[in-house]
């Protein structure tokens, strides 16, 4: 009887736990099954986007997550050596980021004489880039080109119309590669390059867009400035070697009939970079047209950048202390960034600045555009397995290194400037400064080189290193020169 009972009970014991597998089972194939499904679901097609479509929360009805991010490109926070606290983009808001002239007083000297002068400012997520140029000083009291909205402004559309108002061929709704949006673009952008900022700029409402990067109908990336078109097809056509971005070298190998582009040859993981590159580069205005015109036609390098302007006759202003005309640079992190070891290892700048995320099943980029050491897990430790605080005190020795030189090649820039002011008040004549005035020029664009590059130093530590070393040597050869020309060493005939 009893083992009845205990066969009984194994019997039901059984039949439980099967039904509780059986239930367990379904459970998971469920739960996979709803995973599946969930990871097709990428988009929602509530709206129809096209090449008209520029406000991006209309992107965020089919893309909310991706919008998600991009919206909170408005919510900033320092790291030590970049970035500014979060702000309203409230326009009565009289806030402003922290200003660098401020913080560093030789930027005032080196700067005397133009715009940055007058205001210099820390910089901002992308949702403040348009907010911040119409609020600077730097237009408001002085006149700059349209070619300034370049950078700050979804400004596909805004070139298109003006192309088609000036004759270009079709119709908004081409596709921008085709044949007629591209011609619209190009002469869209020469006509706004040219105007006054203060008309330029009310041809936006927007800072840069879902519709700059990417293709409305396939979500592809791809490159819409012209400059960078431009610029990127100089590039490819000098001698400078370029393992960082294949598609070029192998455009090289071919017999060059048609110019390289990178809207038909690039990688995906190239452009992940080059439509970063759009923007975040030295640049300037060239002819009376104010053409935006990357300086890439001898190379990447600081020193084939300034053999450029030199080739060209360019300088951007002449600095009203020394007399030296001086080239400002501006934000060259794609220049930089293409001397490092992240460049030359495939990491791309979304890899870095834009790191891939889980939501539930779906994997999707980052739109939150910001520093790596704001997200480090995700940034970083994909491939560099230590701890995040290892990680975080390795870049901040490098950056603190760069700054520590940077300082050191701005108080040299700064006492040539003032050594070539002395020999002025003395009398000296300006041929007789002209080697002080050329080796001012050399020393204080290498300086600013770095100073406007936005990773201060860590996209290319030892290239950073080796620029500042030059600067001081310049700006020390200045100083020299100067100082020599005020005092010439007699020498007595033998």
């Amino acid at each position: 009887m009893a083992s009845g009972r205990k066969r009984w009970f194994v019997y039901g014991t059984l039949v439980v736990v099967t039904a509780l597998a059986t239930v367990g089972v379904a459970a998971l194939l469920q739960n996979i099954a709803t995973r599946k499904a969930e990871s097709q679901l990428v988009a929602f097609p509530i709206v129809k986007l096209d090449e008209t479509t520029i406000d991006p929360a209309e992107w965020g009805k089919n893309f909310p997550r991706q919008y998600d991010g991009y919206i909170r490109t408005a919510d900033n926070e320092r790291t030590r050596f970049g970035g500014s606290e979060a702000m309203s983009l409230r326009p009565e808001d009289p806030k402003k980021p922290e200003s660098k002239l401020e913080a560093d007083p030789n930027l005032k000297v080196m700067f005397n004489g133009y715009a940055f002068a007058l205001d210099y400012r820390e910089r901002r997520g992308h949702a403040f880039m348009l907010h911040d140029q119409r609020e600077t000083d730097r237009v408001k009291l002085k006149p700059q080109p349209g070619a300034c909205l370049n950078c700050h402004a979804s400004n596909v559309v805004a070139f298109r119309e003006a192309g088609v108002k000036n004759g270009a061929p079709g119709a908004l709704t081409d596709p921008l590669l085709s044949a007629h949006g591209q011609a619209q673009l190009f002469k869209g952008f020469e006509v706004v390059n040219a105007m006054p900022y203060n008309d330029a700029t009310k041809l936006v409402e927007h800072p840069v867009t879902c519709l700059d990067c990417h293709d409305p109908g396939t979500l592809r990336l791809r490159i819409t400035k012209p400059a960078f078109i431009e610029g990127i097809r100089a590039l490819a056509e000098s001698n400078e070697p370029v393992p960082h971005l294949p598609s070029v070298e192998q455009w090289r190998k071919t017999d060059r009939s048609k110019a390289y582009d990178p809207n038909e040859l690039a990688s995906r993981q190239e452009m992940r970079s080059l439509s970063c590159a759009q923007c975040h580069v030295e640049y300037h205005f060239a002819g009376e047209g104010k053409r935006l015109t990357f300086p890439w036609s001898n190379g990447l390098k600081v020193e084939q950048i300034e053999a450029h302007y030199n080739a060209v006759g360019w300088t951007d202003f002449v600095q009203k202390d020394s007399g030296s005309p001086v080239i400002k640079a501006q934000h060259p992190e794609f220049e930089l960034w293409s001397q490092g070891i992240h460049a030359r290892s495939g990491v791309s700048c979304a890899d870095c600045h834009m790191p891939y995320k889980r939501e539930g099943a779906i994997k999707v980029s980052e739109h939150q555009v910001r520093s790596p050491l704001l997200n480090v897990a995700r940034s970083c430790q994909t491939c560099h397995n230590y701890t995040e605080t290892e990680i975080k005190e390795r870049v901040e020795t490098i950056q603190a290194r760069t700054y520590d030189l940077m300082m050191r090649a701005e108080e040299a820039t700064v006492a040539a400037i003032f050594a070539i002011q002395r020999a002025k008040a003395a009398g000296v004549s300006e041929e007789a400064l002209k080697v002080a005035h050329g080796l001012h020029r050399k020393a204080q664009f290498r300086t600013d080189f770095i100073n406007a590059e936005n990773s201060m130093g860590f996209h290319a530590p030892q290239e950073a290193a080796r620029i500042l070393g030059e600067a001081i040597d310049y700006a020390r050869q200045a100083q020299l020169a100067a100082t020599e020309a005020m005092n010439p060493v007699k020498t007595t005939a033998k």
